[in-house]
C-alpha cells in the first residue's frame, strides 16, 4: 500500500496548536522585558494583551532614582560599543538586586535607573543599600580587569502616585506620574552636591518601620520648583566603609547640632562644631561642604540654604480640605504647635513646657482619631497609609519630648531646629499633601467634601 500522487498526510492539529502557543508565549515573554509582568499585575491585568491606553491606578510607592557619577567624562574615552558593553555590565549587576527587594524597574535612562517599590519604604531602602554593596563587588571586578572604579548616587522618595499607560495608538509605555517622582529625582541629584551615595526624603524616612535600624542623619531641607513646602532630606550611610561609618556615628550629635546652627543662620558657631567633626571624620564630605559654605558666608554674607527656617506654622486656606471639623482641628493644631515651639525657645526649664506638651499630645491624638474615623466611614482606600503615618509621627514626637526634657538648657538651638524638621515640616507636608488628597476624595465621593455620615466632633 502506498500513497497516491494526490494523497496528503492528515494535518497534526495538536502539534500546530502547541507550536502556535509556544510562539505566543515567546512573544509575551519578549514583551515582558519591556513592560514587566509585575507592572501589569499592579494594574490588575493578567497579561500584556489586556493593557489599554489610559489604564491607571493610584498607589503609594517608593521611587528610586540612581545615576553613575561622572559618566559623561568616562564615556568620552570609549567607543560606542564599549559604552554599551559598560552600561549593560553595570545594569546586569543592579537589576537582580532591585528585583530581590521587591522593586520593579520602570525604565533605564542611559546609565540611570528608575525603579518602583510598591510594597514599603523599607524594601526600597534595603534595595538601595543592596545596590551600593553590589557596587563594591562590581568595582573590585573592574579593578582586577584594569578598569577604573565608578561611583553612583541613589535617591528615594515615598508618596501617592498614578501608575498607568500613556502614549498613542501606535506607541504606548508604562509610567508613573506624581510630584513624588520629581522629588525623588531631585534628591538623587543632591547626592552629587554632597558627595554621598544615598539620600532619602522625609517621606521615606517617616515611611520606614523603624529608622533607628539604619544609620541616618539629617542633611538639608530642599524646596522643589513650584512647591512652597520645604522637604527634609536624610543621608543613609549603612553602606559606607566601616571606618567612615563609625566616625559618622560618633560625630552625629555634633554634626546635626552644627547643621541646626547653620540653618538658623548662626554661622560663627558652626565652624568649630564642623571642624571637630572633620577632625574625627576627615572623609566626611557633607561636613566639608557645610564648612565651605560657612567660609563663603563669612566672606560674602550669602547664606546658601535650600529652605528658610522661620519656626512658625501659619494657617493658610490652601491647607483646607473642605471638611469643617477637620479644618478647624488643623487650624487649632497649627496654633498649638506655634505655642509649643515658642515655649521651647523661651521657657527657663522643662516644667514650664510640660503643660503645653501634654495638651499638644492630647490634641494630636484626638485629631488623628477624628481623621481616621472619618476615613474609615468613607472607605478611603489609603486609610492604612494614614494610620501608619500618624503612628510613626507619634513615636518620633515621643522621642523628641524626651530630648527636650534632657537637653532643653544645653541644646536649645538644636531643639528649636528639631521642632522645625520633626514637627512643623511634617505637619505642613502631611496636611498639604495627604490630608488634601483625602479632601479631594470626599468631594468626589459625595460632592460636599465633608465627613457627613456621623458627628465627628
Amino acid at each position: 500500500m502506498y500513497k497516491g500522487e494526490y494523497e496528503q498526510d492528515e494535518p497534526n492539529l495538536a502539534s500546530d496548536y502547541t507550536k502556535s502557543q509556544e510562539s505566543i508565549d515567546k512573544i509575551i515573554e519578549a514583551y515582558s522585558r519591556f513592560m514587566p509582568r509585575e507592572f501589569i499585575g499592579l494594574m490588575g491585568k493578567d497579561a500584556i494583551t489586556g493593557v489599554d491606553l489610559g489604564d491607571n491606578i493610584e498607589m503609594t510607592m517608593t521611587i528610586l532614582f540612581s545615576d553613575i557619577r561622572d559618566f559623561t567624562s568616562q564615556s568620552e574615552g570609549m567607543t560606542p560599543q564599549e559604552n554599551f558593553a559598560f552600561i549593560n555590565s553595570y545594569l546586569e549587576r543592579m537589576e537582580p538586586v532591585i528585583a530581590r527587594h521587591g522593586g520593579i524597574i520602570d525604565k533605564y535612562i542611559g546609565d540611570a535607573i528608575m525603579a518602583l517599590f510598591p510594597t514599603n519604604a523599607d524594601d526600597a531602602l534595603h534595595g538601595a543599600i543592596g545596590m551600593l554593596n553590589q557596587l563594591i563587588i562590581y568595582n573590585s571586578d573592574r579593578k582586577k580587569s584594569g578598569y577604573p572604579t565608578i561611583r553612583i548616587g541613589v535617591g528615594l522618595n515615598t508618596g501617592l502616585m498614578m501608575l498607568g499607560i500613556i502614549g498613542g495608538k501606535h506607541h504606548m509605555e508604562s509610567t508613573v506620574i506624581s510630584d513624588a517622582v520629581n522629588l525623588a529625582s531631585r534628591i538623587e541629584s543632591m547626592t552629587k552636591n554632597y558627595g554621598t551615595p544615598l539620600l532619602i526624603s522625609e517621606h521615606t524616612y517617616y515611611g520606614l518601620k523603624d529608622a533607628s535600624h539604619h544609620d541616618t542623619r539629617f542633611i538639608d531641607r530642599v524646596k522643589v520648583k513650584g512647591k512652597e513646602q520645604c522637604q527634609s532630606v536624610y543621608e543613609v550611610f549603612d553602606a559606607d566603609p566601616l571606618s567612615l561609618r563609625e566616625a559618622k556615628r560618633n560625630t552625629k550629635g555634633l554634626f546635626e547640632e552644627a547643621l541646626a546652627y547653620y540653618h538658623l543662620k548662626k554661622v560663627p558657631e558652626v565652624i568649630d562644631l564642623l571642624s571637630e567633626c572633620l577632625r574625627q571624620a576627615p572623609d566626611d564630605t557633607v561636613a566639608q561642604v557645610y564648612r565651605d559654605r560657612c567660609e563663603r558666608f563669612l566672606a560674602t554674607g550669602i547664606h546658601e540654604s535650600s529652605g528658610e527656617v522661620d519656626l512658625v506654622i501659619p494657617w493658610d486656606e490652601s491647607f483646607a480640605i473642605g471638611d469643617p471639623v477637620i479644618d478647624a482641628q488643623h487650624r487649632g493644631l497649627f496654633e498649638h504647635v506655634n505655642k509649643f515651639v515658642e515655649a521651647i525657645g523661651n521657657s527657663e526649664d522643662y516644667t514650664q513646657l510640660h503643660t503645653i506638651i501634654e495638651f499638644l499630645d492630647e490634641y494630636v491624638a484626638r485629631h488623628f482619631a477624628t481623621e481616621e474615623r472619618c476615613m474609615a466611614e468613607n472607605n478611603y482606600p489609603f486609610l492604612q497609609f494614614q494610620i501608619d503615618q500618624h503612628r510613626r509621627f507619634s513615636r518620633y514626637f515621643d522621642a523628641f519630648k524626651d530630648e527636650i526634657k534632657k537637653d532643653l538648657n544645653e541644646h536649645r538651638v538644636f531643639l528649636l531646629f528639631r521642632a522645625q524638621i520633626l514637627v512643623i515640616d511634617w505637619l505642613v507636608n502631611h496636611t498639604s499633601k495627604l490630608d488634601r488628597h483625602f479632601g479631594k476624595f470626599l468631594k468626589m465621593a459625595d460632592g460636599t467634601g465633608s465627613c457627613n455620615k456621623t458627628n465627628l466632633v
